[in-house]
């Protein structure tokens, strides 16, 4: 009997190393089914995952449904039957009851978007620095204006995700095809667009990027963001950036990289993009999910009845 941790172990290194599913997805996984482990082995002191049966399954998932909301438990349950999946394949179950799983449905929220006049001002806006007392901290401060306002031109100019953004390097980009070259979910490859506005705050941020560049490991030498010490600047990092940037625009501490991508999509949508365009850009696998952007707000909805309908338009 192999244990059911190395089972767990071994399941997490085919996401990674096989798969090529993303580091949050095997940690959330990972998550899940150490969490379902501790369940299981508070009544049974060594489990066996050939002797666990659906009921099993669903008394864990009942005891989070206590706590946990509905994309939550859904996620556990993707996990489950992905594990239990990669165990009838290797043989080591003869059945796998986590088939029988059903998904709760999640309710389907809309993406928190700004209009165009807050993105822009959260792109274009600076956050004050403390005076300074030497050149070489002014300088770096420049800096680090121009190299936020780089990612926020990204974030919201080409759409892309969070985690892209930070795994962006040098050779991504291309300044005179105004394209960058990402890696999205299961490390699908796709080139997307940015305007003349995100090229010109790239131009800039290069031009003083070296001032970031005080020991800097190896293997961030090509990254294309750095952070204060040289080193390839994080999503968390960026995160923050885009919070203290919303703050200082809108009066919004909570502003999230993922609300400029969906802006970006929706802006793009109202402006007559077509959807299978956004689709690609964005790099969703179902067009399903890109057709969350074909909410629009009702101004604008009734901005373009009042333009282009005859009931509208037709004088009194």
């Amino acid at each position: 009997m192999v244990p059911l941790d190395r089972q767990i172990g071994d399941y997490l290194d085919h996401l990674t190393h096989e798969r090529h599913a993303s580091p949050k997805t095997v940690e959330h996984y990972g998550r899940d089914l150490r969490g379902f482990l501790a369940f299981v082995a508070e009544k049974r002191p060594e489990p066996d995952a050939a002797q666990l049966d659906i009921l099993v399954l669903r008394a864990f998932l009942g005891q989070q449904a206590k706590h946990c909301v509905t994309t939550t438990i859904a996620r556990r349950i993707s996990a489950l039957k992905g594990f239990y999946r990669f165990l009838h394949k290797r043989g080591e179950v003869e059945v796998n009851p986590a088939a029988r799983l059903a998904s709760p449905k999640p309710r389907r929220t809309l993406p928190r978007i700004l209009d165009a006049e807050s993105a822009g001002a959260v792109v274009e806006t600076t956050v004050a620095h403390r005076q300074k007392k030497t050149q070489e901290e002014r300088a770096r401060d420049e800096a680090i204006d121009l190299r936020d306002r780089a990612i926020l031109e990204l974030l919201y100019g080409a759409g892309i995700r969070l985690a892209e953004l930070a795994a962006l390097s040098l050779h991504d980009v291309d300044l005179s095809a105004r394209t960058a070259r990402v890696l999205g979910k299961g490390q699908k490859e796709r080139i997307v667009p940015f305007g003349p506005p995100c090229a010109e705050a790239l131009v800039a941020w290069l031009a003083v990027r070296d001032r970031l560049r005080t020991r800097q490991r190896a293997g961030d030498a090509q990254a294309l963001f750095l952070g204060l010490r040289g080193t390839r600047l994080g999503p968390r990092r960026v995160e923050s950036i885009v919070q203290a940037r919303g703050a200082t625009a809108l009066g919004r501490g909570d502003l999230h990289p993922h609300a400029l991508r969906h802006s970006c999509a929706t802006h793009m949508l109202e402006g007559g993009a077509d959807l299978r365009a956004i689709q690609e850009m964005l790099g969703h696998a179902s067009l399903a999910t890109t057709e969350r952007y074909t909410h629009v707000s009702v101004d604008h909805i009734l901005r373009q009845y009042d333009a282009a309908h005859p009931l509208a338009t037709r004088k009194a």
